[in-house]
């Protein structure tokens, strides 16, 4: 357990960096690597996809609180937009959480894979180009909207949205670090109501190891938090000093790798 314990600490650190650095929060990453640790946790194969959304995500909720915080102090959270977004990423959220408890391991990992593939291209492209950058915080319905299906979608690939929240503001003319600073109070919002629904609507009692939370290994979902609350700000003051272009190149390959892992059969699923 103890060699567990540090592997999960160590998967949770890599998340907090990506989170406050990028916007990401890493749960691609993490859904990845928990498909494969945790049949050894003794999550049944067929339930370890659904297993590693739910944890990854409960993890997130963390790890968003406290990048948006560093974010917030150097003032690069437009709470307005936040405000506009959050109602919708809280219902997508939930329905993508209760949609996924429905679906099948293999359907749920082809989907990961996937997404995978897709957000490296984003990263690789670096689509879209910032715009000029707009002097007030984007608001309306429409970010609403938008929040829905990216809550769902989160929900339904174990993230916090940042992979699609960041571009959406960029490409209405935030700037970049101040879409991550917003990206990651909004992954707060995506975790809680996507945690909530896959703890609440678990598999029958019995089905999965003492520890868990319906579908949430409470063991892993605090090692990857506890990690990663103290390694995000670190992301966060590289955000505000470097450019990532280099390092979103070299996680877009890691990204491929892990999407090709995954459509692989990665975890036994």
């Amino acid at each position: 357990m103890s060699l567990d314990w540090g592997l999960y600490l160590a998967l949770g650190a890599v998340a907090g960096v990506l989170a406050g650095l990028l916007g990401i929060g890493g749960g691609l990453v993490l859904v990845a690597a928990l498909v494969w640790l945790l049949p050894a946790q003794g999550v049944p194969p067929a339930l370890a996809v659904h297993v590693a959304l739910a944890t990854a995500l409960a993890s997130i909720v963390l790890t968003g609180l406290s990048s948006a915080r560093a974010h917030h102090r150097r003032g690069s959270v437009l709470w307005p937009t936040v405000a506009w977004l959050v109602p919708g990423v809280l219902v997508g959220g939930w329905l993508g959480s209760l949609l996924a408890t429905r679906l099948d391991g293999g359907l749920l990992r082809a989907g990961i894979a996937a997404y995978c593939f897709l957000a490296a291209a984003q990263l690789v492209l670096d689509w879209p180009r910032s715009r000029a950058e707009r002097p007030d915080a984007p608001r309306g319905p429409g970010y609403s909207a938008a929040g829905g299906v990216i809550g769902a979608i989160s929900a339904l690939v174990g993230i916090g949205g940042g992979s699609m929240t960041v571009p959406l503001l960029v490409w209405r003319g935030v700037r970049p670090v101040r879409a991550v600073g917003t990206s990651s109070a909004c992954g707060v919002a995506i975790a809680l109501a996507s945690a909530a629904g896959y703890a609440l609507h678990g598999p029958a009692p019995g089905a999965l190891p003492a520890g868990s939370w319906g579908y949430v290994y409470l063991p892993a979902a605090v090692a990857l938090a506890l990690a990663s609350v103290l390694t995000a700000p670190l992301g966060t003051r590289l955000a505000h000093r470097i450019s990532g272009q280099a390092l979103k190149r070299l996680f877009a390959a890691f990204l491929a790798m892990v999407g090709a892992s995954l459509a692989a059969g990665g975890g036994g699923v």
